[in-house]
C-alpha cells in the first residue's frame, strides 16, 4: 500500500550530500543496544536480542515501554495517533501478505514511511502475539526490511557520490585552476567545453534522474546560501545545456520538403544561448526585423511542451527541467514584446 502523503524514493534519491540524504541515513541507521537477556540475533554488522527483539532504543533512546504515549505525543491528538496507526497497520499488514517481490517493492515504493513510529508499531504488535511463532514471523519481517532499507541507503550513497563525481568532470572546464568561481567564466571555450562534456556523456547515458537530482539539490543550496551566486548561475548553466541537449535531438521543423517557419525558428532558440535570446527575437519576430509572429511562436512553444510532457516521466527532473526551459524562452519572448510594444 502506498502511504498517503510520504515524500516518495525520487525525493529522497533528489537530496544531496549533507543534507535530505544524509539526515535519513541518521534516521535509518538505527543504534541498537543489547539487553541483558536473550540469545544474539544478527542483521549485517547489527546484534539483536531475541525474543527480546524490540527492547532495544531508537534515536535518542526512545524506550518502547512508553511506546503508545509517544504515538500520541508525536501528533499531539488522539485522532491523528489514531489515524497514523491505522496507516501503519495497513503498511505492515500489506508486507505481511506480500510475498518476496512484492515486499521489496513495497519497501523501494514506500522507502520514507520506515521511521520511528513504524518501528514502534511493529514492536507494540510483536508485543499482542499470542504464539512463538506469530513473533518469530514480526522478527522475520523487521529483518527483511531492515535489509532491504539497508541496501537502498547504501545504492543511494554511491549513485550520490557517482553522480557528484559526473557533475565535477562537467564543471571542470570553468573551475580547473580558479581560487574563486566566477560566471561568466573567463575564458569563453570554457561554456563551449561544458557542452561538450554534456553532449559525450548523454550518449553515455551518465545523466540520468540521480545526477539531474544532484544538480538540482547543489543549485538549490546556492541559491539559499546567497554568498554563491557564481556557483548557482554556474550551475544553471548545466541544466540548460542539459535541456537544449536533450530537446534538440527532436526536430519537427520539417513537413515533407518544407520548412515550418516557428517550428525552425524554437529550435534555434532552444540550441542558442540565453545570452543570445533577445536579439534572435528581435531577428526572428515579426514585431522585429523576423517573419514568426509572437502567437505562431507561442502555439509551437505549446505544442512543444505538450509533446515534453508525453515523453517524459510524469514528475521526473528530466520532465521538470525541460518544461522550465520551455517556459523560459517563452517567458523572455513576452518580456521583449511587452518592452517593444510599450
Amino acid at each position: 500500500m502506498q502511504s498517503p502523503a510520504r515524500p516518495s524514493i525520487c525525493s529522497f534519491v533528489a537530496s544531496d550530500a549533507g543534507e535530505e540524504f544524509f539526515g535519513m541515513e541518521r534516521v535509518w541507521g538505527h543504534k541498537m543496544r543489547r539487553t541483558s537477556s536473550g540469545s544474539l540475533w544478527r542483521l549485517g554488522s547489527r546484534v539483536l536480542k531475541s525474543p527480546s527483539l524490540w527492547n532495544f532504543h531508537l534515536f535518542s533512546g526512545v524506550d518502547f515501554k512508553r511506546r503508545r504515549t509517544l504515538i500520541c505525543a508525536v501528533k499531539g491528538d488522539a485522532e491523528g495517533a489514531f489515524k497514523k496507526t491505522v496507516e501503519i497497520d495497513r503498511m505492515i499488514d500489506a508486507l505481511k501478505d506480500a510475498n518476496p517481490r512484492e515486499l521489496e517493492k513495497l519497501v523501494v515504493e514506500n522507502i520514507l514511511a520506515f521511521d520511528e513510529g513504524f518501528w514502534i508499531r511493529l514492536a507494540a504488535r510483536s508485543d499482542t502475539c499470542k504464539s512463538d511463532d506469530d513473533k518469530k514471523d514480526y522478527e522475520e519481517l523487521a529483518a527483511t526490511v531492515m535489509t532491504i532499507v539497508d541496501c537502498v541507503v547504501n545504492k543511494t550513497r554511491e549513485k550520490i557520490e557517482s553522480s557528484t563525481d559526473v557533475l565535477k568532470g562537467i564543471l571542470r572546464p570553468v573551475v580547473e585552476g580558479v581560487e574563486e568561481i566566477s560566471w561568466p567564466p573567463r575564458d569563453p571555450e570554457a561554456i563551449n567545453q561544458m557542452e561538450v562534456e554534456i553532449i559525450q556523456r548523454e550518449k553515455e547515458g551518465q545523466l540520468d534522474e540521480g545526477f539531474l537530482s544532484e544538480v538540482s539539490a547543489q543549485l538549490r543550496q546556492a541559491k539559499e546560501d546567497k554568498d554563491k551566486p557564481g556557483l548557482a548561475a554556474m550551475l544553471q548553466k548545466v541544466l540548460q545545456l542539459y535541456a537544449a541537449t536533450i530537446l534538440s535531438k527532436r526536430s519537427y521543423a520539417k513537413k515533407g520538403n518544407e520548412v515550418v517557419k516557428s517550428e525552425h525558428f524554437l529550435e534555434t532558440l532552444i540550441k542558442a544561448p540565453e545570452e543570445q535570446w533577445n536579439k534572435l527575437f528581435l531577428d526572428g519576430l515579426t514585431i522585429g526585423k523576423g517573419q514568426v509572429t509572437p502567437d505562431e511562436l507561442s502555439a509551437v512553444i505549446k505544442k512543444r511542451i505538450e509533446r515534453t510532457l508525453i515523453r517524459t516521466e510524469g514528475g521526473s527532473y528530466q520532465q521538470r527541467i525541460l518544461i522550465e526551459y520551455l517556459k523560459g524562452i517563452e517567458s523572455r519572448a513576452n518580456e521583449i514584446m511587452k518592452l517593444l510594444q510599450g
